[in-house]
């Protein structure tokens, strides 16, 4: 076996020093496994908690030499089905080991496991199952099984099985746990392990904010030349945690909860259930903790509203503690060492006040902290630097492997931009602001149903990404908005409505917010009131309601509050980008009723259709 490279614990310009080509010339994620088992083989790999754990309880945990093992077992085991190099393997789970380890396994076998998030709709199950060709398909349990069962009487799919992982939920088709009853025989275990680094790794499918996913094919080498470049930015212990909650059919979950941990033989926590992160989070104390921009936002809204609780005298130590924490990041903003008497201070407000308020959400190990696949709003961006915890936001695609650029605290970050970019990638921008990426690490292509791949790159291997941006002096990238997002008023003007949206959403009160305005005179919004901020904002200010949100949305204390919010936004923004009139609305947005895709970006469309009344409504006299 050839050198592998480093783990976090390396010196920190070791990547950056050799050249990618050399480095991935032999690189598969199968032989980072047996390297993981041969030079780590009693370290954590996995760690995972019954269905029903809270995070509180007895967890379950494989060592990385436990975990080769396993994963061999089961390829054997899939393999018995009629798995094979080359094959789509489709995945419907939650974050729980049966798909961790059946990903490793199909991967070990040569095959390619595509993960369907869990909330996907039956016409986009069977869109992904057609488009990728799949014979066997590894579902949770008997409700997944209904949504998967129409499939195997369809003429048009070409699935034939379906793998149940929860026991007693098989209902005729395989039992998961049947896959592991035999050992491997010697002669398959030869046979193991043959990927090539140009072999499909998997297959991403976007989450469909608009029209149907598209597979994205990922090689080996693409994947782990992200990780490379990514190890050549973060700041992390050798064998870090990381926290698994968000779905594996995203991008960022597959590289920061497969990909890098098997790069960095590091450890992972699965939580299956991402309402109970919180508590994950608190008895880990990881020291990397990854969130879109909806994650810190609402645990931003969170800690708002315990403090707003507090008394005064002790809010007003935190608040002179934020200070120091924030006039200290902006030294390190700048790339300028801090004065000895402000280390002095910060030090002494980190001990005394923030780390003990950080340690009540388990954050205060945090080394890196990190976000992406969405503007940050600046607001949550500086709330969070006033505890010292610096978001080093992030851009990237699906089809650029995940962050194509991100803020450093190795090599510099600037609040608000989405950094420089990582090793393993060019960034340009085109003449009217779209951002084009090329390099190591994007993509092959677009699955086509018959196995090929459509490039989807120009003659010189560009990428046109579709999200609008400009840099600055420096070097970093300042994201604006998607280009087919971009609101054009009916005077001509040019509006991203996630800056605005991002404005309004200063307030602690406004959780979410959607602009409307395409070909439209003016603005209107669709504001969602926080479901944890409002409470607390009510109770702060002596304000009662039914005790409900919706009660909060009537009051008239808390509409004029919004008011307040909403003038404060606007006189901010330019006069095409202030906000004339607003709804609002008690029922948060997610997931599952549609209105965000699983992976927390806004479905404008859907919000726009849903709400199409009230928007009307706005814009009548």
């Amino acid at each position: 076996m050839t050198a592998e490279p480093r783990t976090a614990g390396e010196p920190p310009d070791a990547p950056a020093r050799r050249t990618l080509p050399r480095l991935l010339a032999r690189r598969t994620l199968p032989r980072l496994l047996a390297r993981n088992a041969r030079d780590f083989p009693r370290l954590p790999g996995l760690s995972w908690q019954p269905p029903e754990g809270d995070g509180n309880g007895d967890w379950t945990t494989l060592t990385w030499a436990e975990i080769h093992e396993h994963t061999e077992r089961l390829a054997a085991g899939y393999a018995g089905l009629g798995v094979g190099r080359g094959d789509h393997v489709l995945m419907m789970m939650a974050n729980r080991p049966e798909h961790w380890l059946s990903d490793l396994a199909l991967v070990r076998l040569g095959a390619v496991p595509v993960s369907v998030y869990g909330t996907a709709a039956p016409e986009q199950i069977s869109h992904i199952a057609r488009n990728c060709r799949a014979r066997v398909a590894v579902v949770e349990g008997a409700d997944q099984v209904r949504l998967w069962e129409p499939l195997l009487t369809d003429a048009d799919t070409p699935l034939e099985r379906l793998v149940v992982a929860e026991p007693g939920g098989e209902g005729g088709h395989v039992p998961y746990a049947g896959l592991l009853r035999e050992p491997a025989p010697k002669r398959f275990r030869e046979e193991l392990d043959a990927a090539s680094p140009e072999d499909p790794l998997t297959v991403v499918y976007t989450s469909g904010t608009t029209g149907e996913p598209k597979g994205v094919v990922l090689t080996h080498r693409q994947v782990l030349a992200n990780a490379v470049a990514l190890d050549a930015v973060v700041e992390l212990p050798p064998h870090v945690e990381h926290i698994c909650y968000l779905p594996f059919a995203h991008i960022a979950e597959r590289m920061l909860g497969i990909y890098l941990p098997c790069h960095r033989a590091s450890h992972v926590y699965l939580c299956a259930d991402p309402a109970a992160v919180g508590t994950v989070v608190r008895k880990v104390r990881p020291a990397q903790f990854f969130g879109v921009p909806r994650i810190w936002e609402k645990l931003c809204a969170a800690v708002r509203a315990v403090l707003s609780l507090m008394p005064a005298e002790q809010r007003e130590g935190i608040d002179a503690a934020s200070a120091v924490a924030r006039e200290h990041v902006g030294y390190r903003e700048r790339g300028e060492s801090p004065p000895a008497e402000l280390e002095e201070r910060y030090a002494r407000a980190r001990e005394e006040v923030l780390l003990p308020l950080l340690a009540a959400g388990g954050l205060d190990r945090v080394t890196w902290a990190a976000s992406a696949s969405a503007p940050m709003p600046v607001d949550v961006v500086d709330f969070w630097a006033g505890f010292g915890v610096v978001i080093m936001d992030a851009w990237g695609l699906t089809e650029t492997t995940g962050v194509a650029t991100t803020n450093s605290p190795r090599t510099g970050f600037r609040l608000g931009s989405v950094g420089r970019p990582v090793e393993s990638v060019e960034v340009r921008l085109a003449a009217d602001g779209e951002i084009e990426v090329r390099g190591e690490s994007v993509f092959s292509g677009y699955l086509r149903p018959d196995g090929s791949v459509r490039s989807a790159l120009d003659a010189d291997g560009w990428l046109a990404t579709g999200d609008i941006g400009r840099t600055d002096d420096d070097g970093y990238l300042w994201l604006t908005d998607r280009k087919k997002e971009m609101i054009i008023t009916s005077t001509g003007k040019n509006v991203s409505p996630a800056l605005v949206e991002n404005a309004l959403k200063e307030h602690p009160l406004i959780g979410q917010a959607l602009v409307h305005g395409d070909r439209r005179s003016y603005l209107v919004a669709l504001l969602v009131l926080d479901a944890e901020a409002a409470p607390a904002w009510a109770a702060a200010h002596g304000v009662e309601a039914d005790g409900t949100v919706a009660g909060l949305v009537a009051h008239p204390a808390v509409r004029a509050e919004v008011d307040r919010a909403v003038a404060a936004a606007n006189s901010r923004l330019s006069r095409p980008e202030q906000v004339k009139r607003y709804e609002l609305l008690a029922e948060e947005w997610g997931p599952a009723t549609g209105e965000l895709t699983p992976s927390l970006k806004m479905r404008r469309r859907v919000i726009r259709d849903k709400y199409a009344e009230a928007l009307a409504g706005l814009y009548g006299d």
